[in-house]
Parts: structure tokens; C-alpha cells; sequence
């Protein structure tokens, strides 16, 4: 399928809002299609059995659904309500437009649309047979680029790593059930792990690759996004299309593999503390099916646990696209202009749709949840938000933070410590908020300094997912986030900076190891966890950088001879667990049938 053609991000940054200038980029006019095509099933019966997949047609955006901004070059006001700005401050020191932190802010938010290898390929003769499906509306947007700067500059993007796909298990049809199947590995599966010597070329110092695996999953024409991966009990898990699969850490081995009946359609970031997580899944494989099947699975076994059908709460709740928040024993779903949580443990459904005007449509999980909210108002280019933190087994909000006017909530980086990206228009901020939900700060970059945060595939055309950013981190009092690369010299690099969550000013600046571009990943104990990105002829690492700043310290080098390999990962996920590095695909697709099979969708490195 021919993609669109590709969308520079807008520039943006932190700072006060200003007019944009002439000739900024306009704004993205939606994600790419990505999606389907899908190979015929056999008859028989059984939970898994693959169909024509769904394509949503599109629907008008109902209440709740979090409005589109206004024009781009035109002036607006920051967000929160009687102050310019988007955090009440005042105006700024640059005479430029009033913005949220005292600093000009260039237009800053944008989803890069570029083509990789592996990245949904075009029409024709697709992975699978000859039934394949048309695409979908979904779409695996490129990651955020977000970024910029004090006196603005620039803003850039990145779209992700470069190739193909995704693994799972190979699966054999089975006709429909009422439950899924489940698989359990003896060791012996044909999870088409790579039997090539890959360490030959390992120098001293370097890490093993412990297993490496290719794709085995008969995909639509456009391909699949991967959900995960997760990691418990041994076990990383991830889902793609109709089947969620379990695989040693240790050797790759195929453990369990679970069949859905229609198209795995989303999931949380994380699951419970005791490996247990729940999935949606189409209720259907027709066009009108929707995303409204909810599914818990136990990571460490494979085995299912309850299952349950959202009801559609009128016409104008639109189910095409759901997220899904962990936290605690709560799962959230947030879609436009209607919300439900059930409990994980048994699927009780714990609360609905809230009091007044206005609704949840997003959440993000963990220690807390936090819920974005649309709040109803007679001007859709101009709309009004807030954030709110809710108790997961009542829904009852405990604080409310009301954005300014026109102010969307964008994502959120960090939940405890609360930490927020907004956006408006091509203008963009971050906002740290306190435990009762009051201001804390706003964040201020340095003049000249462009970040780049990577949101992966969470975006949709009417749902929204508030998760699943990397390229930030967070402790008690500090933020952590990378800047964009710089390829002033010779090789691209870059360097991550520290922010006082106190002050919102920045407290150091870290360089990544000469060449080499680095990403937070999380917190670990009171380092930041760095993924050193692996390039052509250069093998990735992890590393760590104290919280006091410093030079990044290696942990586990990945093997430079292997780096081609590595660095061929389309959109590529990171994972750190037990001293072993994964690295999976965050979306299959290929050109052929040959070429599907042939992707390397999961390499783990370890000692």
C-alpha cells in the first residue's frame, strides 16, 4: 500500500507560546493506514481462528473526544485558565507571546510519517496467502518528535529504528471457541529461533547474544503493531495480531501461545505486580466490529481468566479505539467521551461514566491513576481539559488540575512523580504537579537545546493512549529526558539533561559516549537506565548514568558484529530485565511472503 508522503514534525519546544511563523509546517493530516491483510483460516472451529480483519470507517469525533486544535498561525493564549500560558505564569522575558515557562516557545508537536524497511509496506502481494485484507484505520504513528526550543529552533523527529517486524509464535488455525487456546511450549516449539553462530564475531567485553528469532506469524497485507513486550516470572510476552505468545528470557524458547478470534486491537504498558494483564480484542472481523472484548491473561502460563464485552454507551461511543491503563488491581479504558474500569482479578466492573460535563477518555496506570479529561464546551477548536488523579476502585476523583483553555493533555511521562506534556496548536510544554495535584513547575529549557521523546505506535484516530513514552525518566525531584541528535560533526550524537522538578530548571547535562546517541529508559535504584542506540557498524549497550550526572557507565555492550542486525529493527522496543537486554520489532510488515519469514523480530543479549 503506497504510504503518504512524509510529514516533518512542526517546531516546538518549551517556552511561551508565539505566533507561528510563515511557512511552518502545517499540521499532520492524520496517521497513515496501516493494517491488515490477513490469510484464510482453516474451517475448523476454535478461539483464533483468523478473519478478514477490520477496517473502521471513520466517524465523526462525539462528546468527549479530545477536540483538534484551531489554525496554526494564529496567536493563542497558553493553558490554565486567566493567566497567559499554560501554567499561570506570567509573561515572559523575551517579548514574545505570554507562555508557560517565562521562555518563547516555537510550535512543538508533530507525528513523523516516513518509510523503513519493514514499515507497512505497499499494495499488492502481502505475508500470507491471497486472502489478505484491505488496511485498517489504525495506525502506528512514527514517535513524537517533540521538541525545542528556548529561542527556538528546530524541532525534529525521528521516526524509529529501521526494519521489518515483529515476532510471535507460529500458530495453526483452529475454528472459533469460546475461549482462547493455549499452547504450553515443551521446549521444542517452532518459534524459528536463528540457529547461526552469531557470537563468532564477539570480541572481548562484548555481550552474547542469547537468542535472536524470526517471524512466524502469517500477517495482512499491511502488516501487524506488537503489543509488549511484557516481562514476569521469567517470561516476556508479546501480542501481535490474533495471538499473544509467551517466551523463555533465558533461551527464547516458546513457552505458551494464546489464539485470539479476531484482531488484538490494545493493551496496557504494564500488568499487575503478580503477571496478570488484560487485553482488548475485536468482538468481530467484520468492517463494524469493534474494539470491545476485554481478555485477561496470566503472563506467567499463558491461561486465560475472564472475558467481557464493554456495552456501547449510545451512538456516539465510539469503541474503534480504546487504551487501557493498569493500576493496582483496576484496569481503565478510555475512549472518546466515555471511560470503564473493571477489576483485573475477577472483571467486576468497578465504575463508568463520570458525574457532569466532563469525561475520561484516556488513562495512565502504576502506582496511581491518572485520567485525562474532555470537558464539554460549544467551541471544538478551542477546547478545555484537565487532569485527575482517581481512586482505581471507585473512580472518585481525589484532585482536579483544569488546563487553560485550549490546552490539550498530551501525554504523560511519569506518574509518580506526576509529570505531564501539553499541547496547543504547534506550542508545547511540561508541567510537574505535586501529590495534591497543585503546580509544582514548569519546565525550562535551555536556549538552543531540542528534545525528542519516543511515543511508539500508541496513537489512533480517535482514542488515545497517555503512555508508553521513552526517552524520558523521573525520580523524586528530578526529570530526566533526552535532546534530539546533533550531526553537526561527524557521527550523531546527543545528551540527556536533568530538570528540577522544584524549579523546572535544568540541573546538568549529561553527553552520551562520543557518536553514539543515548534514551532514558526508567529508573534504576537512583541511576537512569540509558539505552545506547546501536548504529550501521556500531553495537548498542545499556548503560547507567548517576542521578548527580556524569558519564554514562556501560552495563552490557551488544556485540559490534551483530550491530547490523540490531540496528534493523523497525521501531524498535527496549527491555532491561535480570541483566538481559530484549529487543523486539514494534511493528511487522514486509513486502512478500519470503520476506515476512525472513524478518528478525526479537534478539536478546546477556553475559
Amino acid at each position: 500500500m503506497t504510504q503518504p508522503p512524509s510529514q516533518q514534525p512542526p517546531q516546538g519546544g518549551f517556552g511561551a507560546p508565539q505566533e507561528s511563523p510563515q511557512g511552518s509546517p502545517q499540521p499532520p493530516q492524520g496517521p497513515p493506514p496501516s493494517g491488515p491483510p490477513q490469510s484464510s483460516p482453516p474451517a475448523q472451529p476454535g478461539y483464533g481462528h483468523p478473519q478478514t480483519p477490520h477496517q473502521a470507517p471513520p466517524q465523526a469525533p462525539g462528546y468527549g473526544y479530545p477536540q483538534q486544535p484551531g489554525p496554526y498561525n494564529q496567536q493563542q493564549p497558553g493553558p490554565y485558565a486567566q493567566q497567559p500560558g499554560p501554567y499561570n505564569q506570567q509573561p515572559g522575558p523575551y517579548g514574545q507571546q505570554p507562555g508557560p515557562y517565562n521562555q518563547p516557545m516555537q510550535p512543538g508537536f508533530g507525528y513523523p510519517q516516513q518509510q523503513y524497511p519493514g514499515a507497512p509496506g505497499p499494495g499488492g502481494q502481502g505475508g500470507g496467502s491471497s486472502s489478505k485484507r484491505k488496511p485498517a484505520l489504525i495506525i502506528g504513528a512514527a514517535a513524537a518528535a517533540l521538541l525545542v526550543i528556548g529561542g527556538g529552533i528546530f524541532i525534529a523527529t525521528s521516526g524509529g529504528d529501521d526494519d521489518k517486524k515483529p515476532v510471535a509464535q507460529k500458530s495453526d488455525d483452529v475454528g472459533p471457541s469460546s475461549s482462547p487456546s493455549v499452547d504450553e511450549g515443551d521446549g521444542n516449539g517452532d518459534g524459528r529461533t536463528v540457529d547461526d553462530d552469531l557470537n563468532a564475531g564477539r570480541q572481548k567485553g562484548e555481550a552474547k547474544v542469547l537468542w535472536l528469532q524470526k517471524n512466524d506469524v502469517d500477517l495482512p497485507r499491511n502488516g501487524a503493531d506488537v503489543f509488549g513486550p511484557w516481562v514476569s516470572g521469567g517470561v516476556i510476552v508479546k501480542g501481535m495480531y490474533r495471538s499473544v505468545s509467551g517466551y523463555s528470557m533465558a533461551d527464547g524458547e516458546q513457552k505458551w501461545t494464546l489464539k485470539l478470534p479476531a484482531d488484538l486491537c490494545a493493551a496496557p504498558e504494564r500488568p499487575t505486580n503478580e503477571g496478570k494483564i488484560v487485553i482488548a480484542v475485536m468482538n468481530g472481523t467484520t468492517e463494524r466490529a469493534d474494539c470491545a472484548d476485554l481478555q485477561m491473561i496470566d503472563l506467567n502460563t499463558g491461561k486465560v481468566g475472564w472475558k467481557k464485552s464493554i456495552k456501547k454507551s449510545g451512538l456516539l461511543d465510539m469503541m474503534s479505539d480504546i487504551s487501557l491503563a493498569i493500576s493496582g488491581d483496576t484496569v481503565a479504558v478510555g475512549r472518546p467521551g466515555h471511560s470503564n474500569a473493571f477489576r483485573v482479578s475477577d472483571g467486576k466492573e468497578l465504575f463508568g461514566k463520570q458525574p457532569g460535563d466532563c469525561q475520561p477518555y484516556a488513562f495512565a496506570g502504576g502506582p496511581k491513576l491518572i485520567a485525562a479529561s474532555n470537558c464539554r464546551t460549544d467551541e471544538v477548536d478551542n477546547p478545555q481539559q484537565q487532569i485527575q488523579e482517581l481512586d482505581p476502585v471507585t473512580g472518585k476523583p481525589l484532585w482536579t488540575y483544569r488546563a487553560k483553555r485550549g490546552w490539550e493533555i498530551d501525554r504523560v511521562y511519569s506518574v509518580s512523580p506526576l509529570v505531564v506534556s501539553l499541547k496547543k496548536d504547534k506550542q508545547w510544554g511540561i508541567l510537574a504537579l505535586k501529590e495534591d495535584g497543585t503546580r509544582r513547575s514548569g519546565l525550562v529549557s535551555d536556549k538552543g537545546d531540542k528534545f525528542e521523546t519516543d511515543c511508539g505506535n500508541s496513537f489512533s484516530i480517535f482514542g488515545k493512549s497517555l503512555e508508553g513514552c521513552t526517552g524520558v525518566a523521573a525520580d523524586a525531584n528530578t526529570f530526566y529526558m533526552s535532546t534530539a541528535p546533533d550531526s553537526s560533526g561527524t557521527a550523531s550524537t546527543n545528551k540527556v539533561v536533568a530538570f528540577s522538578l522544584n524549579t523546572g530548571k535544568s540541573k546538568w547535562k549529561a553527553a552520551a559516549p562520543a557518536g553514539r546517541t543515548v534514551q532514558p529508559l526508567r529508573m534504576d535504584g537512583g541511576n537512569v537506565l540509558l539505552h545506547v542506540k546501536a548504529g550501521y557498524n556500531k553495537g548498542g549497550a545499556i548503560a547507567v548514568l548517576p542521578s548527580t550526572g556524569g558519564t554514562p557507565q556501560m552495563v552490557l555492550r551488544h556485540p559490534e558484529s551483530t550491530s547490523r542486525i540490531e540496528s534493523s529493527f523497525y521501531k524498535s522496543k527496549i527491555v532491561y530485565a535480570d541483566g538481559r537486554s530484549f529487543i523486539t520489532s514494534g511493528r511487522v510488515s514486509a513486502r512478500n511472503d519470503e520476506e515476512e519469514l525472513e524478518t528478525k523480530t526479537m534478539m536478546a543479549f546477556g553475559n
